[in-house]
């Protein structure tokens, strides 16, 4: 049992949380062991997401007065929250965590101020992260580079050959 000043502590603690972070996922671990939920904890970790087993009750407390709130209600049973700045990382790994581990159920989320459910959530898990798309955009920039280069490297005949026939067009 929680002590009045503990609870307080809580209570505040979720609210800064629920406040600071762009995006909270909700899921819920039943039936999860120790050695899973380690790993889960591990592998978001690492991608600095914090994963935190909620006491349901004062948790809702601490949603009344946050961008949250409306979330609420996904807080039954024993429920799990991973908050992080990057929403698409903390979808996907808890996505792929609850495709290879049944028990751990995705209830919901908010990325920014939009609520998303399981299947929002899932959507999100799709999304390319900033580091994939920055390396699409790059890949996109530097092809027609490469192709330039390449012509310009060519020995002067394949440079007429090539400038005839688009003059022929």
């Amino acid at each position: 049992m929680m002590s009045k000043d503990a609870k307080k502590n809580y209570v505040e603690e979720m609210k800064k949380n629920f406040t600071d972070n762009e995006s909270v996922m909700i899921a819920q671990y039943q039936g999860l062991n120790v050695n899973e939920l380690d790993a889960l904890r591990k592998e978001l970790r690492e991608k600095g997401i914090l994963f935190k087993i909620t006491k349901n009750r004062i948790t809702k407390i601490a949603l009344e007065k946050t961008r949250a709130k409306e979330l609420s209600k996904l807080f039954t049973g024993p429920t799990a929250v991973a908050l992080s700045d990057d929403a698409i990382t903390s979808a996907k790994i808890l996505t792929k965590f609850s495709k290879d581990n049944s028990n751990l159920k995705i209830l919901g989320g908010i990325m920014g101020d939009e609520i998303l459910d399981v299947a929002a959530v899932q959507n999100v898990a799709t999304l390319p992260t900033l580091d994939e798309a920055r390396a699409k955009i790059v890949g996109i920039l530097r092809t027609p580079a490469q192709k330039l280069a390449t012509i310009l490297l060519a020995p002067a005949t394949k440079i007429a050959i090539l400038a005839s026939e688009k003059s022929k067009k």
